[in-house]
């Protein structure tokens, strides 16, 4: 008989958001099993692997989780079928990403004098005129002026402008744009670490163009660290516990040191500039000046030791050294500079790159890994520069990945990749391709007018003013001098309140109340309205307006949601009670699987609601009956079933605690344009749901399905991606 393969996630709660690299880990040992050291992902958990028929990733281009949500209705397919949600860390283009972007070594018979394995890697391209490079910037050596980014293209990738809506409250270097070829070089990077307000730095290094170090320095957060990053960042939090230094500090000493012609050089500046919330008019960014095609960008790491000859971000190191890396992309430049884009097109980084590639998968291949020495460690930290990327492990297994879309994926040649003109034809064609391969990604997209980020502004705007609808309830009416304690107190047993306003514009006072959680307000709808609250009979309700119409709808489908299957909400509790007095009381509750506990992201202290969750979902029903009316600690709590997932929860509270950075009448155009295509958008977005439907329905049993939102970059304040996953059976469900 058949083995059926499982899978199992913990993924209940705020902890829940996952990484490009653990995404990694699940996709290398779904594919390749105990092959090449592959381990079992740290996550999550894959059973009878051996058996599984093969793995899709469908990939929504450009798509966030506050797609999901806004066409939560039209998603019938996705949030009946995949119970394994989670949060994904933004990816502009995971398709590329999968293989990579430059991590292997480089040996070349340059200036540095690096040794070549390989004489095919040393010929000249017998026609320069189409290398990248070339294309950009011509072939004769410029000054340094040519190299430093446009402001339109400071704009393309995601650069902090002058008088941008996302960059309000930053800080200009106040250098002006006279710059010229003789003007100063200074290296910048900035390690980073993840704070309830999103990336911070902890971390600043400066260094001129003799790569002598001027600023080297720690950097203590404004919000509460959720996750250092000490394998990327080498930052610990005993490391930053004596740290005085804030961002504005380190704003006002860069302001000093740069002069006013100062050009600042980086890898992918603009995230170190949006961390230091800066702003500087002239940069070169060597992740753009060393130019790939298709949008790619060869690593620091890669360009140090083939150009330069240099080792950095070496495995012995604990996470990065900014003065180090802001030292190599300095000499990056400055090479570009001296030797001219010719010189550089000669080094066939892309030729030598494929080649060396090739070389540490045979490698790989024929010598045994040490044990221990598996894809988890590697996926937790940077890929070391003799790890292959995750299509070439398939490629020497044999197993050709294919990738459909309406983009170029893939020009590694590691890959079957089709290109298509159409939604409709991508599916055809996976319908007919994706049974032949053991590894498929098929991306779809709901096309380029529809991803513009003024449109994407606005639809992260409508999605957050439901949820605050959502979130909102409208109670009374009360007598003139009533008790707005007591009342906060009664609707404080439901659950977590943001804000208690009264409403004195109506003949006798109301009160507007906006929870924390959706459960909360719904629990305050259903127990409260025509309940005696401080002396008066009151009504409960929601706010009326056009886009709550549907909120019944919307509520009970939530409810159906399978990510909500035999998880429950439970309010009242004290906030003095721990995670381990409440594991203690609700013990004697049946087959209960899990606890999840919400806590402010700033203080850390919990709410007083959590969410409990079943094996099964009787036991969950059962509960629900036990709970409603029970006693804790002198505390009568009340619970209802469960309406959004611990990720939405984190998304929700975030929103709650972020400033917008939109004027108003920005706001209202983008609400007008958004508008004008959102009918045509929920009929994309339908077809969409439908096709993948389609595609679900003719995978193998025991297939491995993941799709992805992948999410945007963006500086409007947009949410992460979202990913989908469970392995097919055939029920139709995927399997837990």
């Amino acid at each position: 008989q058949e083995k059926s393969c499982h899978l199992s996630a913990a993924l209940l709660g705020e902890d829940s958001e996952i990484s490009q690299e653990q995404l990694y880990e699940l996709l290398k040992y779904a594919a390749l099993g105990k092959c090449h050291s592959a381990a079992q992902p740290s996550w999550c958990r894959i059973y009878h692997q051996s058996h599984l028929a093969g793995v899709v990733v469908v990939v929504l281009h450009e798509m966030s989780q506050l797609h999901f949500y806004r066409f939560y209705l039209q998603f019938k397919h996705l949030r009946k079928v995949f119970q394994h949600r989670f949060t994904l860390a933004p990816s502009t283009n995971f398709p590329v990403s999968l293989y990579g972007e430059g991590e292997t070594l480089k040996p070349q018979n340059t200036p540095q004098g690096l040794s070549s394995t390989s004489s095919e890697c040393m010929t000249k391209s017998s026609d320069l005129q189409c290398d990248p490079i070339i294309r950009r910037y011509g072939g004769k050596k410029q000054g340094l002026t040519s190299y430093t980014l446009t402001l339109e293209e400071q704009k393309q990738n995601d650069y902090p402008i002058e008088g941008s809506p996302g960059c309000k409250g930053y800080i200009s270097t106040e250098c002006d744009q006279q710059r010229t070829d003789s003007s100063p070089l200074f290296g910048l990077d900035c390690e980073m670490c993840l704070t309830a307000k999103g990336n911070e730095v902890t971390r600043v290094s400066l260094v001129d163009a003799q790569g002598q170090c001027l600023l080297n320095e720690l950097v203590k957060p404004e919000s509460t660290v959720v996750n250092y990053r000490t394998r990327f960042s080498g930052i610990t939090k005993k490391m930053l516990l004596p740290v005085k230094t804030r961002l504005s500090d380190i704003q006002t000493r860069l302001k000093k040191m740069l002069p006013h012609d100062a050009v600042l050089v980086g890898h992918s500046l603009n995230s170190d500039l949006q961390a230091l919330e800066m702003i500087h008019p002239s940069v070169i960014d060597t992740s753009l000046l060393f130019a790939r095609s298709e949008g790619r960008r060869f690593k620091l790491k890669f360009l140090a030791k083939a150009v330069l000859g240099k080792e950095i971000q070496c495995e012995q190191k604990l996470g990065h050294d900014p003065t180090e890396d802001a030292r190599a992309a300095l000499e990056l430049a400055q090479f570009f500079i001296e030797q001219g884009p010719t010189k550089v097109a000669e080094l066939n980084l892309e030729m030598l790159l494929t080649a060396e590639k090739v070389a540490e998968v045979s490698q790989n291949k024929a010598v045994p890994q040490p044990q221990g020495c598996g894809f988890q460690e590697q996926l937790n930290e940077p890929p070391p520069l003799s790890t292959p990327c995750f299509l070439d492990c398939l490629q020497v297994t044999g197993q050709k990945p294919l990738l459909l879309g309406i983009q170029g994926l893939d020009s590694s040649g590691l890959c079957q990749s089709n290109l298509s003109t159409s939604n409709k034809q991508i599916l055809q064609r996976a319908l007919e391709d994706v049974p032949l391969s053991k590894f498929s990604i098929i991306q779809f997209s709901l096309g380029p007018e529809y991803l513009a980020s003024h449109l994407h502004a606005g639809l992260y705007e409508k999605v957050r003013s439901k949820l605050t609808d959502m979130l909102t309830i409208y109670a009374g009416p009360f007598e003139e001098d009533f008790c707005v304690k007591s009342v906060k107190k009664e609707f404080g047993r439901c659950g977590p309140i943001q804000s208690l306003t009264v409403v004195t514009e109506t003949f006798q006072p109301y009160v507007c109340i906006q929870y924390e959680v959706l459960e909360a307000a719904q629990l305050a709808v259903e127990t409260l309205n025509g309940a005696e609250v401080a002396g008066s009979c009151i009504e409960v309700q929601r706010p009326v307006t056009a886009a709550m119409l549907d909120c019944n709808v919307l509520i009970k489908e939530l409810e159906l949601d399978v990510e909500n299957e035999g998880v429950i909400y439970v309010a009242g509790l004290k906030k003095s009670l721990t995670e381990t007095d409440l594991q203690e009381e609700f013990s004697q509750l049946k087959d209960l699987e899990a606890l999840f506990l919400p806590r402010d992201l700033h203080s850390g202290k919990h709410r007083n609601c959590c969410f409990l969750k079943f094996q099964k979902t009787q036991s969950a029903v059962d509960a629900l009956e036990a709970i409603n009316g029970w006693t804790m600690k002198g505390s009568e709590l009340r619970s209802r079933n469960a309406l959004a997932p611990g990720h939405l929860w984190r998304w929700i509270w975030q929103m709650h605690h972020s400033n917008g950075k939109q004027g108003k009448h920005i706001f209202y155009e983008k609400m007008e344009q958004l508008s004008n295509c959102e009918q045509d958008l929920r009929k994309k977005v339908k077809k969409l749901d439908h096709h993948i439907k389609k595609l679900y329905r003719s995978l193998q049993n025991n297939t491995l399905c993941v799709v992805l939102f992948p999410g945007v970059n963006s500086t409007h304040g947009s949410p992460s991606g979202l990913g989908l996953m469970g392995i097919k059976h055939d029920e139709g469900r995927s399997a837990c």
